[in-house]
């Protein structure tokens, strides 16, 4: 028995009249006219190992997942992504886990994916069990990608809905070696105006850039100058977005 209220089922909306009769609301059926299924829409093998004559040795060269991301931030083709929250690496394995999950629970007929980030390319040096020290910087064991915070790792699209592959897209992203979660590009531009708009309605007068800018405390001497572009909300590879 329905009273003289609206009920949500579905996302439409049942309306009781006077009468006894009961009026059922839908929302229009999106078409997706406009959308394109590549003919491989699955993910692609990425290999180990870069397919290059030799690979030199690097240094750990920490800075690469450090700070914002300048790169793949935007979509291209599809409406839905993985997002990172944080820095980190991704090892072959981490590819492997996102192709495999992705492949098996996408529908190829009407959705695609693809890579927004290169194949495993910074070579990680290990020296063996027992190895006395010195000698030498040791062999090549295996190859990351390093990911700043804020890059899209995996991009979706196709005649579907983000409810759709939220459920195995946050399946991955839990998985990664670094904060991560499912955006479409609804989410992610909220996301962004949410944090201009804490920016802009901010009540509290000490913010870290105040604090930074006026030396207070002295406290400029145990500040970098990577705190002072970013305003405190990068450290290391850790992202804390509610600062301001």
């Amino acid at each position: 028995h329905f009273r003289h209220k609206w009920y949500p089922f579905n996302k439409s909306k049942l309306r009781l009249f006077r009468n006894g009769n009961i009026f059922k609301t839908l929302l229009p059926v999106p078409t997706f006219e406009d959308v394109a299924i590549p003919e491989k829409p699955k993910l692609r093998f990425v290999e180990r190992v870069p397919l290059v004559p030799k690979v030199r040795r690097e240094r750990k060269n920490l800075s690469d997942i450090r700070g914002p991301s300048t790169e793949a931030t935007e979509f291209t083709e599809g409406r839905f992504a993985i997002l990172a929250l944080g820095g980190g690496y991704l090892h072959w394995g981490h590819f492997e886990m996102m192709r495999l999950t992705i492949n098996r629970s996408m529908d190829p007929k009407n959705m695609f994916a693809l890579w927004r980030v290169p194949a495993p390319f910074k070579p990680i040096t290990r020296k063996g069990m027992g190895q006395r020290m010195g000698g030498g910087k040791g062999a090549i064991d295996h190859y990351v990608t390093p990911v700043k915070a804020g890059r899209l790792i995996v991009e979706m699209g196709g005649r579907c809905e983000f409810k759709e592959v939220q459920g195995f897209l946050d399946l991955v992203a839990h998985k990664l070696p670094f904060p991560a979660k499912a955006v479409s590009r609804e989410t992610l531009e909220k996301m962004r105006k949410d944090q201009e708009e804490r920016e802009r309605n901010n009540q509290n007068p000490w913010t870290f850039e105040r604090i930074a800018t006026a030396n207070m405390l002295g406290i400029r001497k145990v500040l970098s100058p990577y705190d002072l572009t970013h305003k405190g909300r990068y450290w290391g590879k850790f992202y804390t977005p509610e600062r301001v």
